[in-house]
């Protein structure tokens, strides 16, 4: 019996183990894709088992990683795909830097995700739709980049059919308009283009 406990238990401990490392796979696929002239990421260190300890990460009390507090960090490079690997993250900040590239389709997967802030960066190209997904969003701030296309169904409906209490997309290059109304919130309409100078 004490044999049957021992080997559950390391079983569960080696789980947690791995689900550690690739979630510090994934922050750590980040670090290496930026610049970080300040050195913000010193602490990010991908030989060790658990990203918890690094600054900047906030865990739960399983050690997942529930926060990314990177805002005016002074960070260059591109968003990651690997980021959308947090499956417990809920809130991811990289506001007020120089992030270019594309919003990786993969942060779709962040279903927990409560608070998303982009704004302020040099991001680029369509809003993915699979952010759509995020069904427990409250705040999503993409305002102040360089995105273009329309505003995807699947994203406005989180505004009547979701949480989303805030959605800034103003200062983009971005087709249509948000506008609030006394109903529900917001309303939209899809023939006014909002062009970034």
């Amino acid at each position: 019996m004490r044999f049957v406990a021992l080997v559950f238990l390391v079983g569960a401990v080696a789980i947690i183990a791995v689900e550690c490392n690739s979630e510090g796979d994934a922050l750590n696929a980040l670090k290496v894709n930026v610049a970080d002239p300040n050195n913000v990421l010193q602490s990010w260190d991908a030989t060790l088992v658990n990203p918890c300890t690094w600054v900047h990460v906030t865990c739960n009390n399983d050690n997942s990683v529930v926060r990314v507090d990177l805002g005016a960090a002074n960070l260059t490079g591109t968003l990651v795909p690997q980021l959308g690997m947090l499956k417990d993250l809920q809130y991811l900040q990289v506001q007020n830097n120089s992030f270019s590239g594309e919003i990786p389709s993969e942060l779709g997967n962040l279903t927990k995700l409560v608070s998303l802030g982009l704004e302020n960066n040099k991001l680029s190209g369509p809003i993915p739709s699979s952010l759509g997904n995020l069904k427990s969003l409250r705040y999503m701030t993409l305002n102040s980049n360089k995105l273009s296309g329309e505003i995807p169904i699947s994203v406005l409906t989180l505004i009547f059919r979701g949480n989303l209490q805030l959605m800034n997309v103003s200062d983009n290059k971005l087709a249509g308009t948000v506008h609030r109304t006394k109903q529900r919130g917001f309303a939209i309409t899809t023939i006014v283009q909002d062009v970034k100078a």
